[in-house]
């Protein structure tokens, strides 16, 4: 019996007991405390299903008896997306609470933020979610690592796909902060090396959640591409598709989404989803049974009574990265915990092994690739899609080394 499958057991046979009493049962002393900080009300689409996760791995391993033989207790705090807000939170959580780490940030602007402080004041820093790869190449450091698969590698897969097509002229749509303006500069880079006759004949940047959608539309129709690669997600997203559908812009058109595909975001489009877009995302709904992957959707369904989300997995895989690195720290302090994440090992997990690479402080998570149709339901979906290692998409060592700071 796998360990996740021994764990989705404990869990429904502890099922009647409350939090508190849980922990009493099967784990003893004061509990290990992780600050999270999050942006749960400003971006709770996946924030929501994000700690929901976390609150689902924490049950299973406190279940288990915790870590170093003591419960597992994330403190969640609200930073409402305010990268000066996060870095005071993230002070009160480690000197007043008695975290002995941090973990979370949607936002790459917020989570470089909480990056640089954890530098300064020697704070483990687990980046969950922010997408920016400055987080461990340019700006990083040996305090903060990243779980979230590199936007590097996301754009890599979709520039493969599209360099195998006839299209030369592209149009870029990407929010205007740290994680587009990469986010479009690594497409860019991969595709023209892989098909260098490319040519990108319209960049537009729009602010974040402040999308002109129609705007944005004529914009890019009048570059008259072959293909546009968009970068937008949440509500940019919904009024872009709807907006572009209305006009034909995607009509004759390859699209490539980067996070297209993740349900948190293409679910809320409903039978207004695009069809035939290659994205990256989250098919947890093609997990077969008896897989990991359809364990993990079978506890998280249990628990919550909802089906997951991308974020779902990357909370769940969060607190599992933690309690590995506290269990091989064998401490709660704060160097231990460091050099623990360096070349942590996690053999089992709902998408197969992962490590974090000693390199860059980056973990080894893969990504979903698939195109966008609608279901049966009339529901946006990914088929044809397939799990990708990123090792084969990642920049050389050689490369890493020139850019991430001397240590």
């Amino acid at each position: 019996m796998t360990l996740m499958r021994r764990t989705l057991l404990a869990l429904a046979a502890a099922a009647a007991l409350t939090p508190a009493a849980l922990r009493a049962k099967d784990a003893g002393g004061a509990p290990i405390k992780i600050g999270e900080i999050n942006h749960f009300k400003r971006l709770a689409a996946f924030a929501e299903p994000y700690r929901k996760g976390i609150e689902l791995a924490v049950s299973e391993i406190n279940a288990q008896g915790g870590v170093l033989g003591r419960p597992l207790e994330f403190v969640f705090r609200d930073d409402q997306g305010d990268p000066a807000e996060a870095v005071r939170i993230a002070e009160e959580l480690m000197t007043r609470d008695g975290a002995v780490m941090l973990t979370g940030s949607i936002l790459s602007n917020v989570g470089l933020a909480i990056s640089s402080f954890a530098a300064e004041k020697h704070y483990v820093y687990l980046a969950s979610e922010p997408l920016a790869d400055t987080l461990v190449w340019g700006s990083g450091n040996p305090y903060t690592f990243r779980l979230r698969t590199s936007t590097w590698v996301q754009a890599a897969l979709l520039a493969e796909k599209a360099a195998a097509t006839d299209a030369v002229r592209y149009a870029t749509i990407a929010p205007n902060y740290a994680y587009g303006t990469e986010a479009v500069e690594a497409f860019k880079a991969n595709l023209t090396r892989l098909k260098p006759e490319v040519e990108f004949v319209a960049e537009q940047w729009p602010p974040l959640f402040k999308i002109d959608a129609g705007a944005e539309v004529q914009a890019l129709e009048r570059a008259k591409p072959d293909a546009i690669y968009n970068v937008t997600f949440g509500t940019d997203l919904a009024k872009l598709v709807r907006e572009g559908t209305d006009r034909g812009l995607f009509d004759g058109r390859d699209v490539y989404g980067l996070l297209t595909g993740e349900p948190e975001y293409l679910e809320p489009l409903g039978d207004e989803a695009p069809e035939g877009w290659f994205v990256t995302g989250f098919p947890w709904y093609g997990f077969a049974e008896g897989t990991p992957g359809r364990t993990f959707v079978d506890a998280y369904e249990a628990a919550t009574s909802e089906t997951p989300k991308n974020g779902s997995l990357v909370g769940y895989l969060t607190a599992l990265s933690v309690a590995a690195a506290l269990e091989r720290a064998g401490s709660t302090e704060t160097e231990a915990i460091r050099q623990a994440f360096e070349g942590l090992d996690i053999p089992e997990t709902p998408v197969g092994p992962l490590h974090y690479r000693e390199i860059d402080n980056q973990s080894t998570l893969g990504a979903f690739t698939g195109t966008t149709a609608l279901n049966d339901a009339g529901e946006g979906v990914m088929v044809d899609w397939e799990y990708k290692d990123p090792a084969p998409y990642m920049p050389t060592d050689a490369q890493i080394r020139e850019m991430r700071p001397a240590e």
